[in-house]
């Protein structure tokens, strides 16, 4: 399964690159696929949150994203940070009271705000005041039109005007000399497509989170096994919990802890995007059993072997150990995407930590490297029997939480 999307350059006077504007797809054929913005919108953030990475999608400018009324009212803008984006306002959204109260929210909390495909209204003067940009199509908007518009905003020297559709050097020139400032379209560069491997969270999984966070007093244990059986989602809530939009970084050791760090309406808004963008998919369940089973395992052992009082961070080292074969990816860079300590990463790039053994011995025991079993049951004062036992045990645990989300 492959994430999708198109980017289009948008450039100054001087022709410098100063954003991309992101366009949904759904396949390799760079065309609007037929669904509506609501859910556009929704895969679109989904994507360059989670599988993405708006900073690689962009290099490091602004995302130009397109917004329902509904999106905004969901606060899908917020899961981004301000300088990753600016909040483009379909044209196809009314003006009114509603849009009117997120457009002043955005702004207080330091977005960009841009109104696209703009075709003038008086009652759009009330937004004015908190917009920073107005896109207007050349193709679809005459010189009379454009004036009207110029004439509208001359009070309002915070608004910027952006040209799309520019083909040709000539409307290029032509858009210059009306004191368009910003311009898109094809004489400068088509969408240009790219495309990542994504995994989509379970309909089960889903189903459970969405039910656990409607309580006024979420059961944080239950949430927590949620997503400690499904590696995707863990994925997704630690990429979220180093995102841009927090500004502290905490180093995560435990899947409860991320959960604690984001609070219960982050997570609540994280679930309702990963709900309302799923797509389904067929996971790769060898890699996604084994990923579970060493998680399970290694915890079981580092408990009982009664060493480390930090237990719950060999699950997550167990679990993450195979993020970099179930995502085709490095895991070197995979882990800089993520705010684990610096003692899981140690662990999960092979390098000396206190987890290391537990991981060696998950993998010795599925390479039936039974010297090195031995040589770390001693090391460890657990006996070849206890591992045995605790290994067949995580076993059919891993084999009953792949059932129960499949």
């Amino acid at each position: 399964m492959y994430f999708y999307a198109a980017r289009q350059p948008i450039f100054d006077v001087q022709r410098e690159l100063i954003g991309y504007e992101l366009l949904f797809r759904d396949g390799l054929n760079n065309v609007f696929p037929e669904i509506d913005g609501d859910e556009a919108t929704s895969r679109l953030v989904e994507g360059s949150q989670f599988t993405f990475g708006l900073d690689d999608l962009t290099n490091q400018r602004p995302a130009y994203i397109n917004f329902t009324l509904e999106t905004l009212a969901k606060g899908y803008v917020q899961m981004l940070a301000p300088e990753q984006v600016v909040v483009e306002i379909l044209e196809t959204v009314q003006p009114g009271k509603r849009l009117l109260a997120c457009v002043k929210e955005l702004k207080e909390q330091g977005y960009t705000l841009a109104l696209d495909d703009y075709h003038h209204q008086n009652v759009w003067r009330h937004f004015f005041p908190y917009i920073d940009q107005i896109k207007v199509d050349l193709l679809a908007t005459n010189l009379e039109q454009i004036h009207t518009i110029k004439t509208a905003i001359q009070d309002f020297p915070n608004i910027d005007l952006v040209a799309e559709k520019v083909e040709t050097y000539e409307q290029f020139e032509l858009a210059k000399s009306l004191g368009f400032k910003y311009f898109q379209g094809f004489f400068f560069a088509k969408p240009e497509m790219v495309k990542t491997k994504a995994l989509a969270p379970s309909e089960l999984a889903m189903a459970e989170l969405l039910y656990e966070t409607s309580s006024v007093e979420p059961d944080l244990a239950r949430i927590t096994q949620v997503f400690e059986r499904d590696v995707n989602l863990s994925y997704k809530l630690l990429r979220y919990a180093n995102s841009a939009v927090f500004k502290r970084r905490a180093e995560i050791s435990t899947i409860k802890q991320a959960l604690v760090v984001l609070g219960s309406e982050e997570l609540k808004r994280l679930i309702s995007l990963l709900f309302a963008s799923q797509l389904n998919t067929e996971k790769p369940k060898e890699l996604l059993s084994l990923s579970l089973l060493r998680a399970h395992f290694m915890e079981a052992i580092a408990t009982k072997a009664n060493k480390i009082s930090d237990t719950g961070s060999t699950f997550l080292v167990g679990m993450m150990s195979l993020m970099d074969a179930i995502l085709d990816d490095d895991m070197a860079s995979l882990l800089t995407k993520l705010p684990l300590s610096q003692e899981i990463k140690s662990t999960l790039l092979k390098k000396p930590s206190a987890f290391g053994i537990y991981l060696d011995l998950a993998e010795s025991m599925e390479k039936g490297d039974w010297e090195n079993v031995e040589t770390i049951s001693k090391s460890l004062g657990v006996t070849s029997q206890n591992i045995a036992e605790l290994y067949q045990k995580s076993q059919v645990w891993s084999d009953t939480q792949i059932k129960a989300i499949e």
